[in-house]
């Protein structure tokens, strides 16, 4: 399947944290296709591998994530009149969404609904009203109607807990110029670079000098839990996280095919050797690496190694504008990321850096 049509597959795919089930099938799938085994763990995490020829040692494996999670909303309260109250499952703001269709994710039936902030012709005498007005929406001001009772929803298993999602309805990804446009683009587009890292690599593999494990995780946008679970048993001692990397002045990084080198975030540093192997890599494939301290981010890898499972850790991004929101990459940003994994797992070593000036 080309590119678009599979970052198309896994846009409309609904996968809150703890529900990936749809996103996981198309990864597996694919991976199949390239990996010498794949298998799904007790996390729910992707895992699929690539081995090296002739006898290496597996503590040198490389560990590559994409996470298989959005963010998304979920159920704090069913009201009385059959409204149901909602908090952020993972990194989501109300503006994030703004009043749009959604999935209800029942226990036994999926409900199309509305989320709803309230109307804008209101005299601002609530709380909730002032909010709206003010453009100052919190999620205690956001609800969802579902036009059904109380009795009809637990019915349909849904409750405290429920996952609440952006409709099919609203995910088709639509083309602006070079780039693509849509909502989950995190981490819809890098799992289609790890997948097509996977194709290229399957090629060339030959040349590897260590297996690669390919990891599409659960749960990366609240709490890192897929990732550290697979990290910590799987062969290995080096994570590479593939992301969506923020376009912002603050970082001095531009809307481009050229990736995003992550050298830190909010926890902690990456790891310096392989910060400048990933920038070598970016070079070799053809590309100027853009690299960037994001402060206000955080990865699979940057997780793994604060906790001390990993030795060494990196992060490749491809750029993005809107992370979060709606959001845009270029269709090239997607096969650069892949093209400089595949060099970087060809060659990770840092002691090849030399001029970052692409040939």
């Amino acid at each position: 399947m080309e590119l678009e049509g599979l970052l198309e597959e896994l846009l409309i795919a609904r996968g809150p944290g703890g529900q990936e089930d749809e996103v996981r099938a198309v990864c597996v799938r694919e991976l199949e296709r390239w990996c010498d085994r794949v298998e799904t763990d007790n996390a729910g995490n992707v895992l699929g591998v690539i081995q090296a020829p002739g006898n290496v040692d597996p503590d040198s494996a490389i560990r590559v994530m994409a996470h298989l999670d959005e963010i998304a909303m979920i159920v704090k309260k069913v009201r009385e009149d059959g409204h149901l109250e909602l908090v952020a499952l993972g990194g989501a703001q109300p503006v994030s969404f703004g009043v749009c269709p959604v999935d209800i994710l029942g226990d036994h039936e999926i409900l199309p609904s509305v989320l709803s902030y309230g109307s804008m012709h209101n005299s601002g005498s609530t709380p909730s009203g002032r909010d709206v007005l003010s453009g100052d929406v919190q999620w205690r001001d956001v609800y969802v109607v579902t036009r059904k009772s109380k009795q009809e929803l637990e019915r349909a298993g849904v409750r405290p807990g429920t996952r609440v999602v952006l409709s099919q309805h609203w995910r088709k990804p639509f083309r602006v110029q070079d780039c693509i446009a849509a909502h989950f683009l995190d981490d819809r587009a890098p799992l289609v670079a790890v997948i097509e890292t996977a194709r290229l690599l399957q090629r060339r593999r030959k040349q590897l000098k260590q297996d690669v494990w390919f990891v599409c995780t659960t749960l990366e946008e609240e709490s890192n839990a897929g990732a550290l679970y697979a990290a910590s048993r799987l062969p290995g001692d080096t994570t590479i996280a593939v992301e969506v990397g923020p376009v912002l002045e603050e970082y001095d990084t531009s809307l481009s095919a050229h990736p995003i080198i992550n050298t830190g975030d909010q926890k902690g540093y990456y790891s310096r050797s392989v910060v400048q192997a990933l920038m070598a890599a970016t070079v070799r494939a053809g590309y100027q690496p853009q690299p960037a301290l994001l402060v206000d981010f955080a990865s699979d890898a940057s997780a793994v190694l604060s906790t001390g499972i990993d030795a060494k850790a990196g992060c490749i991004a491809i750029p993005t504008e809107n992370t979060h929101g709606f959001e845009m990459v270029l269709v090239e940003g997607i096969s650069a990321c892949a093209a400089t994994l595949v060099e970087y797992l060809l060659q990770p070593s840092s002691d090849v850096v030399s001029s970052l000036e692409p040939s």
